[in-house]
């Protein structure tokens, strides 16, 4: 009897979860969050929090899985639909069902195993800059198609897809639309009318776009329907537009990492994200649309952000 208990105990033992003083956040290089509200929570918790973001979601996958036997940190977020699948079946994520997450929110899950909690979701689209095609007298794309004409040779910049997220959506994206393997051909004829493919969103947006704040030469971009809200100038016009016909739906996620040192301090994370002050944040942060159905969603995207 006395041996049992023994057995028993170890078991309950070897299962409770982690804990730490400490609590190491793994993100996207895209991550953003007030001052005030990461402030909050490191004083409610009482953990010394450290923040890195080893860049795109894509290298932020693939350093999880690198580092799966030695993890990096206790908790993830910035994992997205495109990326899940190989996040789930590499087992570098453990299970956790949250409290917080809204009922509405649940169909946005991959799977029922409760891996991945999502967070925020957004379309990622093609961005135009309409004062390039206004000057050139020239119409927008309206279509995957129309992007390997030639009146559009050498306007167009995405991210990677074997580093970058978005990147990786608009691959899908082409997927769904051209089959298997007919998105083989269709990237064939991209590359011939003067595709140019950069690591990430950052360098594609604010290096290569010749709009927003870019400084570079491609009126074509791949980016977020929302990115064109954040645009507008001191008249109330955007100088952006997303093309709508080219869209694909993407959905972050937060989960616990396997064989982390404070699986505690992780669920409390992910219960942190879905809290009524960053679901609030999230719009004018990170530009997506929180999980929760009733954060505010700024004005400026019922005219400049619709809906996909």
């Amino acid at each position: 009897c006395t041996a049992t208990s023994g057995a028993s105990s170890t078991a309950a033992t070897a299962a409770a979860p982690t804990q730490s003083k400490t609590l190491t956040v793994l993100t996207h290089d895209s991550f953003a969050l007030s001052d005030d509200v990461i402030a909050g929570f490191k004083k409610s918790s009482g953990y010394d929090v450290t923040f890195v973001a080893p860049g795109d979601a894509g290298t932020l996958v693939n350093q999880l899985v690198l580092t799966k036997d030695s993890p990096l940190g206790d908790v993830v977020f910035g994992i997205d639909n495109t990326f899940a699948g190989r996040a789930i079946s590499a087992g570098i994520v453990s299970p956790y069902a949250s409290p917080s997450l809204p009922a509405s929110a649940a169909e946005l899950a991959p799977d029922a195993s409760h891996s991945l909690t999502p967070i925020d979701f957004g379309y990622v689209c093609l961005n135009a800059d309409k004062r390039y095609f206004t000057a050139h007298d020239l119409a927008l794309p309206a279509t995957l198609d129309d992007l390997t004409k030639p009146e559009y040779a050498g306007l167009l910049v995405v991210p990677n897809p074997a580093s970058s997220s978005p990147g990786l959506a608009f691959l899908a994206a082409t997927v769904g639309a051209k089959g298997d393997p007919g998105y083989l051909d269709y990237w064939t004829a991209l590359k011939a009318n003067g595709l140019k493919v950069v690591k990430g969103w950052t360098e594609a947006y604010t290096v290569e776009f010749s709009g927003s704040s870019g400084k570079g030469s491609r009126p074509l971009v791949l980016s977020y329907n929302t990115s064109p809200a954040y645009e507008v100038g001191k008249d109330g016009t955007a100088p952006t537009v997303a093309l709508t016909s080219t869209c694909f739906r993407q959905v972050e996620y937060a989960a616990v990492i396997r064989g982390a040192q404070n699986e505690v301090g992780a669920t409390k994370f992910i219960d942190f994200l879905l809290s009524d002050a960053v679901q609030a944040e999230i719009p004018e942060q990170m530009y997506m649309y929180p999980v929760s159905p009733t954060a505010k969603l700024p004005q400026a995207w019922t005219t400049f952000a619709p809906t996909v």
